[in-house]
C-alpha cells in the first residue's frame, strides 16, 4: 500500500479516535466531578481520605505487570503493520498466560501481608475512626487483582489503533462505579466496606463482559489459546516490557505515592484538599492524554512504515496544544478557589492558592514531558526515559522528607515532585528531535 494512503488512513483513525475518546473522557471527567462530593459526604473527609490512600496503594498493582500490556500494545502494533496475523495471536495468547501466572503468587503474597501487617500503623490511621480496614485491604486486592488480568483487552485495542476503546471501557466501569456510590450514599450505610465493593467490582464487570465480545465475536482471528503460548514471543514482549515496568515503577513512586506520604508526613485529613487540587488541574492532563494517547501505536505504525514527515507533522500541532493548554492552566488557578467552593459545595474548599498554583506547576511539567514521551514510547526507545525516572524515583522521597522536616509544609513537598520531574522532561525533549532528524546515536537511540 502506498505511503500515502498509509498516512491518510493513519491520521483518519487518528482523528476518529481523538473524538471519540473526547467525548468519552468529557463524560469521565464528569464522573470524577461527581464522585468527589459524593464519596466526602458518604465518608466523610478523614475516611475519604483513607479510601484515596488505599485507592494509591491499589494503583502499585497495576504495575505488576512488568510492563506486559505496553509492550503488547507496541508489538501487537508492529506485527499488524508487516501482516503478521499469527504472530500477532500467538503474542496475545503469551501474554494473557503470563498476566496470570504473574498475579495469582502476588495475590496470595499481598494477601498474607495485609494479615500479618498492623495495616493501622503503616497507613497511619486510627483505628477509632475506620474499622474494618484489614478486610477491605483484602477485598480491594482480590477484585483488583482478577481485574489485572482481564484489562490487558484495554491493551489489545491500544495495539489495533483503537484508544477510543480502552477509554469506553474505562469510562464504563467509571459510570457503574458512581452509581454504586450514589447507591451506597442513598442507602445511609456510609460504608467504606462497601464504598470499595462498588469502586473495585465495577470496572472488573465490565472487562469480564467485554472479554468474550472482543475474541469471539469481534476478533475472532486474534482470540487467545493456550495452544499458541510461546515462550519466544513471551521473552520479545518481556523485553520490551521490562523496560516499561520500570519506567511505570518509577512513576508510580512519582506520582502515585502522593497520597501515602501526605498521610505519613501529614495527615489523611490533608489528602482530601491535595487530591480536590490535584483532580481539578488534572483535567488538563486529561485533555490531553485524550490527544495524545492515540499518537502512541499511530508513531508506531508510521515509524515501521518510515513515514516521519507524518510523525514531524503531529508533533507541530501537539506544540500549539500545550500553550493553549498553559494559559488554560493560569486561568485556572485564578479561579480555582470560586471552582472549589461551587464544586465541594462549601466542603473542604478552603485550600491554600500557593497549593493551586503548586500541583498546576506539576501537572503542566508532566504535559510538557508527555508530548515527547509519547512519541518516543511508539518508536520503543526507552532507555534515557528508563534512566531518568529511575533517578527522579529515587530521589523523590528522600528529597519530600527532608523538604517536610526543614519546612513542615505541604506546598515544599509539591515543590519536590515538580522538581525532580524536569530532568527528565529536557531529555524527553532533546532525544525526540534527535530521533526524528536522524542524528539519535548511541544512548539517544536505544
Amino acid at each position: 500500500m502506498p505511503q500515502n494512503t498509509n498516512s491518510r488512513q493513519r491520521s483518519s483513525l487518528l482523528r476518529k479516535n481523538i473524538a471519540a475518546s473526547f467525548l468519552l473522557k468529557g463524560w469521565s471527567a464528569v464522573i470524577v466531578l461527581l464522585m468527589v462530593p459524593v464519596t466526602i459526604n458518604c465518608l466523610g473527609e478523614y475516611n475519604n481520605g483513607v479510601w484515596l490512600t488505599i485507592s494509591s496503594v491499589m494503583l502499585w498493582i497495576d504495575n505488576l505487570d512488568i510492563g506486559l500490556g505496553n509492550g503488547l500494545r507496541n508489538k501487537l502494533a508492529a506485527y499488524l503493520a508487516h501482516g503478521e496475523e499469527q504472530r500477532a495471536r500467538s503474542l496475545v495468547s503469551s501474554t494473557f498466560a503470563m498476566l496470570t501466572v504473574i498475579i495469582i503468587p502476588a495475590m496470595l503474597l499481598l494477601l498474607a501481608l495485609v494479615m500479618g501487617c498492623d495495616t493501622y500503623g503503616l497507613l497511619n490511621v486510627d483505628p477509632a475512626r475506620t474499622g474494618n480496614l484489614d478486610q477491605v485491604l483484602m477485598l480491594t486486592v482480590t477484585l483488583v487483582c482478577t481485574t489485572f488480568v482481564f484489562k490487558l483487552i484495554g491493551n489489545f485495542y491500544m495495539g489495533l489503533q483503537l484508544p477510543a476503546v480502552s477509554n469506553l471501557l474505562i469510562v464504563l466501569g467509571q459510570t457503574l462505579a458512581l452509581i454504586g456510590t450514589y447507591i451506597v450514599y442513598r442507602s445511609g450505610s456510609h460504608s467504606l466496606m462497601h464504598i470499595a465493593l462498588v469502586n473495585t467490582a465495577a470496572p472488573l464487570m465490565v472487562y469480564l463482559l467485554a472479554f468474550p465480545y472482543t475474541f469471539w465475536h469481534r476478533y475472532p482471528q486474534l482470540r487467545p489459546s493456550l495452544r499458541l503460548v510461546n515462550l519466544r514471543e513471551a521473552r520479545g514482549v518481556v523485553g520490551m516490557g521490562l523496560q516499561f515496568f520500570v519506567i511505570q515503577v518509577s512513576g508510580v513512586v512519582l506520582f502515585m505515592t502522593a497520597n501515602i506520604l501526605i498521610s505519613r508526613f501529614f495527615t489523611p485529613a490533608l489528602v482530601t484538599p491535595y487530591q480536590i487540587a490535584y483532580r481539578y488541574f488534572s483535567i488538563m492532563l486529561v485533555f490531553f492524554t485524550v490527544v495524545c494517547m492515540p499518537f502512541w501505536n499511530a508513531t508506531t505504525d508510521a515509524y515501521e512504515r518510515n513515514d516521519i514527515e507524518w510523525i514531524r507533522n503531529a508533533t507541530r500541532k501537539l506544540r500549539l496544544m500545550t500553550v493553549g493548554i498553559l494559559c488554560a492552566m493560569v486561568v485556572m488557578v485564578a479561579v480555582s478557589n470560586i471552582v472549589y467552593a461551587v464544586w465541594i459545595n462549601g466542603s473542604a474548599a478552603d485550600i491554600d492558592i500557593r497549593m493551586s498554583i503548586a500541583v498546576a506547576t506539576y501537572i503542566f511539567i508532566l504535559i510538557y514531558s508527555m508530548r515527547y514521551s509519547y512519541f518516543i514510547n511508539g518508536i520503543g526507545k526507552l532507555r534515557l526515559q528508563l534512566i531518568f525516572t529511575t533517578a527522579a524515583a529515587i530521589l523523590f522521597i528522600p528529597l519530600a522528607y527532608v523538604a517536610v522536616h526543614w519546612t513542615g509544609d505541604i506546598i515544599w513537598f509539591l515543590a519536590v515532585m515538580s522538581l525532580v520531574n524536569i530532568p527528565g522532561l529536557i531529555a524527553n525533549r532533546i532525544q525526540f528531535h534527535k530521533l526524528i532528524n536522524g542524528k539519535a546515536t548511541g544512548i539517544w537511540n536505544r
